[in-house]
């Protein structure tokens, strides 16, 4: 079993898109340019938030944080978001989910302007996406298909169990690994809440990706000898041998999961680090106009 270390191919990845900006900057370019909109005080958005600013530095890019609290109205994030739509130094940005219940997430998603729209979230980039022409990818389900290519693991014609049918993670990475390509090429079911047989399902899954939500869901009798698993659970539950009194868990029951697999990526430090990474590789993208 080898453990798919997120934490260390995320560094790698921030010094080489460090190296990248300081080649940019020498030849006279912009310095790429991040902004985030948080709204309210939810504990996992400012963590989220936090990280992101830091990853920022780290990759040598040039950050905005903008602050709302849970009462501003629709309007006023909406002018916000056109404001940073036609900010010619922003190259992209994101308004951080989840938004109070007054406020349409959907129609906030369709306000960005694509080419700035680094989460991936716009129809227009998810669309894309579906038929592999490029675009901005969302970040988990980037993440997850750069451990894949940088350890190596085969994907062509593996039998690919994706646990999830979230627009976030589940909807996008199940399209991924069936594209052509590599990772990819892959054959995709995708199980979700009425799902029947998911252990049967699972049990024959050359690849499990895990993204329901639910603690330790996938345990020992559902995972074949060899398997590569993907966790991208991380749900907080209390816990008494913390400071904090909670710690994270995933969707595997990694203890017991973990010596049957070829390889695994742990929570926390596995599929985490690389969600942040792939925002700060699509931010150099948008800096560049590569893609549009």
């Amino acid at each position: 079993m080898e453990l798919i270390d997120g934490k260390k191919v995320s560094g790698d990845i921030k010094k080489e898109i460090a190296a990248e900006v300081a080649e940019m900057i020498a030849a006279g370019k912009k310095q790429p340019h991040l902004a985030a909109v948080l709204v309210g005080h939810d504990g996992g958005s400012e963590t989220y938030v936090a990280a992101k600013v830091k990853a920022c530095e780290e990759c040598g890019f040039k950050s905005t944080l903008i602050r709302f609290e849970d009462d501003v109205t629709e309007e006023e994030l909406l002018a916000t978001v056109d404001k940073l739509n036609g900010d010619e130094d922003i190259d992209g940005f994101i308004v951080q989910l989840p938004l109070p219940k007054h406020i349409s997430e959907q129609k906030v998603i369709e306000a960005i302007d694509y080419r700035k729209d680094v989460d991936g979230f716009h129809p227009i980039n998810v669309g894309r996406m579906s038929i592999g022409l490029p675009c901005f990818v969302s970040a988990t389900p980037a993440g997850i298909m750069e451990l894949l290519s940088r350890y190596g693991i085969n994907t062509k014609g593996a039998n690919c169990v994706v646990l999830g049918r979230s627009n976030i993670v589940g909807k996008p990475v199940s399209m991924l690994m069936m594209q052509k390509g590599n990772p990819g090429n892959a054959t995709v079911t995708v199980c979700h809440s009425a799902t029947k047989n998911i252990k049967e399902i699972c049990r024959d899954a050359d690849i499990i990706i895990a993204a329901l939500g639910s603690p330790e869901f996938v345990k020992e009798d559902m995972v074949k000898d060899g398997a590569v698993i993907v966790d991208v659970g991380t749900t907080r539950v209390p816990s008494s041998v913390t400071k904090s009194g909670w710690k994270l868990k995933g969707d595997v029951d990694f203890e017991h999961v973990a010596p049957k697999c070829s390889y695994i990526t742990p929570v926390p430090g596995g599929v985490g680090p690389m969600t942040i990474v792939s925002l700060m590789k699509n931010t150099l993208l948008a800096a560049k106009k590569i893609i549009y």
